[in-house]
C-alpha cells in the first residue's frame, strides 16, 4: 500500500521546526562590524598599531645626535662625508627593518613574529654598517647600538633577545674600552639597557593585552555556544519524541486505511493532536526566543560583559520604566553586542530613564567617518519607527555612547 501524504500539521510543524534552526543560526551568527567605508574595525586597530609603532621607532632617532656630531666634527672631508653616508644609509636600513616586519601578514590583534632567519639577515646589515662608522668614529659610533638594541627587544622574544643584547652591550661599551684601558662607556650602556628593556616593556604589555582580549572573546564565544546547545536541546526534546510518535501512528493509519477504517479514523485524530502539541511547544520556545524585553536584556547584558571581562555599571532591576520596554530591550541587546565583540573596552554603562536608555563604553569608539553596521541601522529603523530617535557618538574621554531617547509626551507601550 502507498504511503499517505503528511497531514496539514505535520507540516506546518516542520515549517516551524526550519524557523526554530533559522532562529539558532541567526543567533550564532557573529555580530555587525562596525565599518568605515570597505575598512572593518579590525582592520582600523592594525593600522592604528601600525602608526604608533612608527612613532615608537622614530623616537629612538635622537641617539643619532651624538655620532653626526662626531662625524661633522671630523678634520677630513672624505672622513667626514664617508661617515654621514654611513649614517644616513644606517637610518634607512634601520627604518627599513621596520617596515619589513609592518609588512608581514598581521590578522587580528597580533604581535609581529618575524623568522630569527629574517631578524638576523637584518641585524647582519645593521651591525655591518655600525662597523663601517667607527673606521672613523671610533668609540663614537656606540650610539648607534642603542638602535640595534631596541631592534633586537621589538622582534625577538625575551629568551632570544636578552642574550643577543649582552653581547651587543660588551660589544660596543665595555670589550673596547678595556682594550685600549678605558673605563666602560657607562652612558651608552645606560641608554641602550634602557631603551631595551622600555621596548621590551611595551613588547609584553601589547602581548599580554592581546592575550586576555583572545581569552576574553573566547569565553564570550562559549557562551554563545552553550545557549545554542541548550536551546537546541530544548528544541529536541520538544519535537524529538512528538515526531517520532507521529511518524509511527501515520505508517499505522496507512495500513489499517482499508482493514479497519474506524481504527485508521482513530490514529489520524491522534495524529492531529500530537502535532497541534508539538507545534504549540515549538511556537512557545520560538516565541521565548524571539521576546525581547528590558529587565530580561539586562540580566542577558550581565552574563555576557561578565564573560567577556568587562566591568558593568546596570540599573537596578526594580527601577525600570514599563513604557518603552521592548524598544529599549532592542537598544540594550544591540549595544551591548558591539561593546562585547567590537569596542575593547573594559567598562561599559547602562542609564536608563522613563524616556531614554544610553549605553555606553572606554573602547576605541568610532573612527572618522566610521558607520554603522547592519545591525545598528536596523536598530535606528526600529527605534524611529516608534517614534524615537538613536544617537551614536564618540564620549570625549574616549569610547562609544549610544543613546535611544523618546518624546515625554509618547504613550502607550513601543514595540
Amino acid at each position: 500500500m502507498k504511503r499517505m501524504p503528511p497531514t496539514g500539521e505535520t507540516s506546518r510543524v516542520n515549517g516551524v521546526a526550519d524557523s526554530a534552526t533559522r532562529t539558532l543560526r541567526r543567533l550564532a551568527a557573529p555580530g555587525p562590524a562596525v565599518t568605515s567605508g570597505d575598512v572593518t574595525y579590525e582592520d582600523e586597530q592594525i593600522g592604528r598599531r601600525r602608526r604608533v609603532g612608527w612613532v615608537f621607532v622614530i623616537v629612538w632617532t635622537v641617539y643619532l645626535i651624538d655620532p653626526l656630531k662626531h662625524a661633522w666634527a671630523l678634520d677630513q672631508p672624505v672622513a667626514r662625508i664617508y661617515t654621514i653616508a654611513v649614517l644616513v644609509a644606517f637610518v634607512i636600513c634601520y627604518l627599513g627593518s621596520y617596515w619589513v616586519l609592518f609588512r608581514l601578514p598581521l590578522h587580528g590583534p597580533t604581535w609581529p613574529s618575524p623568522s630569527p632567519w629574517l631578524v638576523g639577515r637584518l641585524l647582519a646589515v645593521l651591525v655591518a654598517l655600525l662597523l663601517a662608522a667607527t673606521a672613523t668614529l671610533y668609540t663614537g659610533a656606540n650610539g648607534l647600538a642603542t638602535y640595534i638594541g631596541t631592534f633586537i627587544a621589538f622582534a625577538l622574544p625575551i629568551r632570544r633577545a636578552v642574550p643577543l643584547l649582552i653581547v651587543l652591550l660588551l660589544a660596543t661599551a665595555v670589550v673596547p674600552q678595556l682594550i685600549v684601558g678605558e673605563a666602560p662607556d657607562w652612558s651608552i650602556m645606560q641608554g641602550m639597557a634602557l631603551s631595551a628593556i622600555a621596548v621590551g616593556g611595551v613588547r609584553l604589555i601589547i602581548i599580554n593585552n592581546q592575550a586576555l582580549d583572545l581569552a576574553r572573546k573566547q569565553l564570550t564565544e562559549l557562551a554563545v555556544a552553550e545557549e545554542r546547545l541548550r536551546v537546541g536541546r530544548d528544541v529536541h526534546d520538544i519535537l524529538g519524541h512528538s515526531l517520532t510518535v507521529i511518524t509511527v501512528k501515520t505508517e499505522l493509519a496507512q495500513r489499517l486505511m482499508d482493514i479497519d477504517p474506524e481504527r485508521a479514523k482513530t490514529e489520524l485524530v491522534d495524529i492531529e493532536r500530537l502535532a497541534r502539541e508539538s507545534l504549540a511547544g515549538v511556537r512557545s520556545t520560538v516565541g521565548g526566543l524571539r521576546e525581547i524585553s528590558l529587565a530580561g536584556e539586562l540580566v542577558n547584558a550581565r552574563t555576557a560583559l561578565r564573560a567577556a571581562g568587562i566591568a558593568a555599571d546596570l540599573p537596578d532591576g526594580d527601577e525600570l520604566p514599563i513604557r518603552h520596554s521592548i524598544v529599549f530591550g532592542w537598544v540594550l541587546r544591540e549595544a551591548i553586542t558591539n561593546v562585547v565583540r567590537h569596542s575593547g573596552a573594559r567598562h561599559a554603562s547602562v542609564r536608563v530613564t522613563p524616556t531614554s536608555i544610553e549605553v555606553s563604553d572606554d573602547g576605541g569608539g568610532m573612527g572618522d567617518g566610521a558607520r554603522a553596521g547592519s545591525g545598528l541601522s536596523g536598530l535606528r529603523e526600529r527605534v524611529q519607527a516608534t517614534g524615537g530617535t538613536l544617537t551614536l557618538s564618540n564620549r570625549p574621554e574616549g569610547g562609544l555612547r549610544v543613546l535611544a531617547s523618546f518624546p515625554a509626551g509618547t504613550i502607550g507601550e513601543s514595540r
